[in-house]
């Protein structure tokens, strides 16, 4: 996985204010439970996973993650951590916020959803919530894609929203296809709070 390409896709969403207007409503999957989608909404910080801080919110990574410092992630991305094998990168976790205009967690994930690489697998979104302040749960919607990538099948989750300060965040993981285990992308969505 190259970190440019993904860089390029997360500037997308940057630009993605147009795209939020014109789109709001459609493709939404409403008729999930919430809580439903791989999150939990604990919190919860695995035992020796790192954790990626920002203003708005924390999320954990596993230990391989390396996090990257502000001058080596793009400077759309609050808080970034790759995991690289051989030299190469086969994952990578990344935080944005405030990256576009939205009055809810829909709205916010239109906006991310730009941000996904033309010619992607594009599932629909699912209301899930996410832990907040004094552990009470935040509406927010998970979106998950796949994309080829350098022959590699890259499986990824965007899940975003508003936060307390009513500015959207979207947390983005990507992962070449058995590089990241279920278990562990199921805890790194458990882990994200909001401040």
């Amino acid at each position: 996985m190259n970190s440019r390409e993904i860089l390029r896709w997360l500037a997308a969403a940057a630009a993605s204010t147009v795209l939020v207007t014109v789109t709001a409503g459609c493709g939404a999957d409403t008729g999930g439970a919430a809580g439903s989608g791989g999150t939990g909404a604990d919190g919860a910080l695995p035992e020796g996973w790192g954790t990626l801080r920002t203003s708005a919110l924390t999320v954990a990574h596993p230990p391989g993650f390396t996090p990257q410092s502000a001058t080596e992630r793009s400077k759309y991305n609050a808080a970034a951590a790759t995991l690289s094998e051989g030299g190469k990168d086969v994952g990578m976790i990344t935080v944005q916020l405030d990256f576009t205009d939205a009055d809810s967690a829909e709205e916010a994930a239109i906006g991310a959803e730009a941000g996904i690489a033309l010619g992607s697998t594009l599932g629909k979104q699912s209301e899930i919530e996410v832990a907040g302040p004094g552990g009470k749960k935040t509406e927010a919607r998970r979106v998950d894609f796949e994309f080829t990538e350098r022959g590699s099948r890259v499986k990824g989750v965007i899940v975003a929203g508003v936060d307390t300060a009513k500015k959207t965040y979207a947390v983005r993981i990507d992962a070449v296809k058995g590089k990241l285990g279920d278990g562990d992308l199921r805890r790194i969505l458990d882990s994200l709070t909001l401040k």
